[in-house]
């Protein structure tokens, strides 16, 4: 077990880029060697921040320095593969953005290959490690929401158009992970319309369905195209309901009792229904920078050589669920059976 300092190059600077180099140069278990793009303004950029940090065009000649430990890929979804690969290769540590591949076989590709080589592989599925969302997992892990009937999540904006993948790939990752995380489970089946309104082929607007076992639902909305900027998950239970809202770092939890009262010793079933409503609770959580606490996990996971919560297969579940989906997106919303 090694606590010594890791040396780090982070390859990517686009629009998450600069945010994983300034959280991991932030931190003493680490030491930004080298980041690297092929956008040179974006790099003289940065070079102005930190010019401590050397700079690279060439995402190759980062990953033959043999002094690299490990490497922060953040660049697009299509070159997460070929990157990543090439780095756990050369014996680096990866941590790779969301998400971890274009397809299932890509990432069990690299997922195997780290396992092989003893590397760690993170992806970098940052909801689960937002405080919020660790305390809703608590709460629903103690029983205090009951059985779980359903979730719904809305993660909207206007905003930013992008040209190379839909917003389903865009933006879907972050919500099927939490939702592979609170239910402690992967869906049997997904379902998802959408449509194209701005660029022919690709989806600015999505609605993903994903069916549980138990009936067990889940449903996503993510839309580049919306007026209201929305980071929302509600999750139904049989005694209570919590609604986590991720725009608001005051109060990101609420909490509702309120549900449908327990049949009683009435004439019919129908007329035994109620609905009963109660307090709603705030609960306190302490906030910290969700992206500081998953680059610090990544960096503990790699001196103590501990797997990572999201490790290589829960990047695969993640890429699984997003391969279906985007089958049934452009079959016009056929449900696609899920199968490991």
């Amino acid at each position: 077990m090694s606590t010594k300092t890791i040396s780090l190059a982070v390859i990517g600077t686009g629009y998450w880029g600069p945010n994983l180099v300034r959280n991991f140069a932030s931190l003493p278990q680490c030491r930004v060697e080298v980041v690297c793009d092929q956008d040179q303004k974006s790099l003289d950029h940065l070079r102005q921040i930190y010019p401590q940090i050397s700079f690279s065009l060439d995402w190759k000649e980062v990953l033959n320095s043999p002094k690299i430990q490990a490497v922060v890929v953040a660049t697009p979804t299509a070159t997460h593969h070929r990157i990543a690969l090439e780095a756990l290769r050369k014996d680096k540590d990866v941590f790779v953005e969301k998400p971890l591949a274009s397809t299932v076989a890509e990432a069990e590709e690299l997922s195997n290959e780290a396992d092989r080589r003893g590397k760690t592989l993170m992806v970098g599925h940052l909801m689960l490690f937002h405080p919020a969302m660790v305390w809703l997992k608590e709460f629903i892990q103690a029983g205090e929401l009951g059985k779980i009937l359903y979730l719904y999540f809305r993660r909207v904006n206007l905003g930013k158009i992008r040209k190379n993948e839909n917003a389903l790939i865009s933006f879907a990752p972050h919500d099927i992970s939490a939702a592979l995380y609170l239910l402690d489970s992967q869906p049997a089946e997904v379902s998802a319309r959408g449509e194209a309104y701005i660029q022919p082929e690709v989806e600015d607007v999505v609605f993903l369905s994903l069916s549980f076992a138990n009936k067990v639902m889940a449903h996503i909305h993510v839309s580049w195209l919306d007026p209201h900027k929305r980071r929302e998950l509600t999750v139904v239970g049989s005694k209570k309901m919590a609604v986590f809202d991720d725009v608001s770092t005051a109060e990101p939890i609420r909490v509702y009792d309120k549900g449908v009262l327990e049949p009683g010793t009435y004439v019919s079933y129908g007329d035994s229904l109620g609905i009963r409503s109660g307090d709603i609770w705030i609960p306190r959580v302490n906030m910290q920078e969700p992206l500081r606490i998953e680059c610090l996990h990544f960096l503990s996971c790699v001196q103590h050589r501990r797997r990572p919560l999201t490790d290589g297969p829960h990047g695969i579940q993640v890429v699984r669920v997003l391969e279906k989906a985007q089958f049934s997106l452009k079959s016009k919303g056929t449900p696609v059976a899920v199968q490991d």
